[in-house]
């Protein structure tokens, strides 16, 4: 949906400043990349664990939020599998389950070879407050 995608690309603000692209949304679905650039790279030239949460948050943000209803998180964690150097890195967020109150997620993280670096699992409190994606 490409007013998910306007909506995060103008108002997530971090996600811009980090360089991380919103590829694809739909309902309980994202898609996100992020171009490894020297600034993400932590003090052994390996990416930053910091910017690959943060690469998966905005898939997992787009991915809840996408119903229309505002969703907050309430738990999140991630495991790192893999180190990544360079390159593209991409997340995708996937619904596991959505009640009126509470949804799960899991977002795969992978890098061009699609091989799997790290594995993210989040979950949301559904807000009453609709989104203006306009």
């Amino acid at each position: 949906m490409d007013t998910i995608r306007n909506f995060f690309k103008e108002k997530d603000r971090f996600a811009q400043w980090v360089g991380i692209e919103l590829l694809d949304a739909s309902p309980g679905f994202a898609r996100a990349k992020m171009g490894i650039r020297k600034h993400h790279l932590n003090g052994l030239n390996m990416v930053h664990g910091a910017a690959i949460f943060s690469l998966a948050d905005l898939a997992f943000a787009a991915a809840s939020n996408s119903h229309g209803n505002a969703a907050v998180a309430i738990n999140v964690n991630i495991s790192y599998l893999k180190a990544a150097f360079a390159g593209t890195l991409f997340a995708e967020a996937t619904q596991v389950s959505r009640n009126p109150k509470l949804a799960s997620y899991t977002v795969r993280i992978t890098n061009e070879q699609d091989e799997l670096l790290a594995v993210f699992q989040g979950m949301v409190y559904i807000k009453r407050d609709k989104i203006d994606f306009s």
